[in-house]
Parts: C-alpha cells; sequence; structure tokens
C-alpha cells in the first residue's frame, strides 16, 4: 500500500482526537496546492488515506493540524500545527502522525 496516511493523539489524554480539521498540500508547485481536506474520526484518524495510493507520487508535503479548537487554551502554542515532510519512494506507505497538547507537538514516520 503506497500513499499517505495520518492521526491524531492528545498527548495530555493519551487518547485520539477527533473533529480535527486536516489539509494536506502538495508544496511542488507555487503556491502549494490544497490535495485533500478533512476531519479527524473518533479514532484520530482520517476515513480515507490523504492521499491515495493511485495518486502516490514524489515530493514535499505538508500536513495541517488544526488543533486550536480542540485545546481552547489562550496559552497553547500553536492553533495550526504544519508538518512538512518529504516523499523520496512513491511506492512506500508514508504515514504521519501528530502527537499533541496545548504546549507541544511531535510527529514520526510511521507503518
Amino acid at each position: 500500500m503506497a500513499g499517505i496516511s495520518t492521526h491524531v493523539l492528545d498527548l495530555t489524554t493519551g487518547k485520539p482526537i477527533a473533529g480535527v480539521p486536516i489539509e494536506l498540500y502538495d508544496l511542488s508547485v507555487n503556491p502549494p496546492k490544497l490535495l485533500n481536506r478533512t476531519l479527524s474520526n473518533l479514532d484520530g484518524r482520517t476515513d480515507a488515506p490523504m492521499l491515495p495510493s493511485s495518486a502516490a507520487k514524489a515530493g514535499q508535503f505538508e500536513l495541517r493540524f488544526a488543533i486550536g479548537a480542540h485545546f481552547k487554551d489562550e496559552a497553547a502554542l500553536a492553533d495550526v500545527v504544519p508538518v512538512r515532510f518529504t516523499v523520496f519512494d512513491p511506492l512506500q506507505h508514508y504515514h504521519v502522525p501528530l502527537l499533541c497538547s496545548p504546549w507541544c507537538f511531535s510527529t514520526y514516520r510511521g507503518s
């Protein structure tokens, strides 16, 4: 399976975050092209891949996670978290989750 997928976890509770607006952009064009826009489901995942295997390609991408509404904290570090990454091999699957709290966020390449 190729393509791009993601999920969102709240580090303060250890639980998935539902209802987070997530966008995927192709950064190989100027201005960046919006490829997909969706909301995370009850499991913190998207109901379909952000980029299906049929559309997989090498290049620079950015996922944008609008987490501000979830935390509703005036001291929160970020309203929208951008995660830029490179797809080197379009035949591989790229899973790029976001782990976040009101004060920090992190990502990794999952499986």
